[in-house]
């Protein structure tokens, strides 16, 4: 089964100095239907404008990834790490017992505009870590796993499809997908999926996924 939550269905909050977009219920978007996808809990699509950004705040328990697709975000954290994420990296902080973290658009004159995502981990009171980097910029027609540890039975990949390519790719008995589009469009076993779009899949064994328009998506694999 396939189901499509589309763009404009997704929570929205603009503040200003961000304009964000919300799969699941976060902060002030609350919908009983959408709390998460097994253990992915948040993905928030962001756009953080130039020298502005979340400050110092704290988090527990849970793994989070950032991806930034445009600009950069500057990081800063109590475990000590402090730099800069540009476009194609992958951030992953693992907040464990606890950590303290803000997050700012790294440019004076450009929007920083990511994917921050949250997976529930499986084992509590973890070690906080930080990891960060470098995806493949030239990939293209196929899938690229995510180089970052989750304390989580789950994987990450984005892919990136040109007009008429296609990938097949094969679902483990009882686990399911969550195809988050971040640019152009997709089709999975013939349903459409254009930016901000996402695809639930559930009771799937093989998934032929064909490129429309350059598409650029993430595919989670989740226990």
């Amino acid at each position: 089964m396939i189901t499509i939550r589309q763009s404009q269905e997704r929570g929205h909050a603009k503040h200003g100095w961000l304009d964000s977009y919300h799969s699941f219920s976060f902060a002030d978007y609350y919908d009983s239907q959408w709390m998460g996808f097994r253990s992915l809990r948040v993905i928030n699509e962001d756009r953080v404008a130039a020298s502005q950004g979340f400050g110092t705040h704290p988090h527990k328990d849970m793994e989070i990834i950032t991806y930034v697709l445009s600009g950069q975000v500057k990081h800063k954290d109590s475990m000590g790490n402090e730099g800069v994420i540009k476009p194609g990296e992958v951030q992953k902080m693992s907040a464990g017992t606890g950590v303290m973290h803000s997050e700012f658009s790294g440019s004076s004159t450009e929007t920083a505009h990511f994917l921050q995502i949250w997976i529930v981990p499986d084992t509590k009171n973890l070690k906080p870590m930080y990891e960060q980097n470098l995806l493949p910029q030239d990939q293209k027609d196929s899938l690229i796993e995510f180089p970052v540890s989750i304390h989580q039975d789950a994987k990450i990949f984005r892919g990136r499809l040109t007009k008429a390519h296609d990938l097949s790719y094969k679902v483990a008995p009882g686990r399911g997908v969550w195809i988050q589009m971040v640019s152009g469009s997709l089709s999975v076993n013939d349903k459409v999926l254009e930016a901000g779009d996402a695809a639930v899949i559930e009771k799937e064994t093989d998934l032929k996924l064909i490129g429309q328009n350059n598409g650029e998506f993430l595919l989670f694999d989740l226990k």
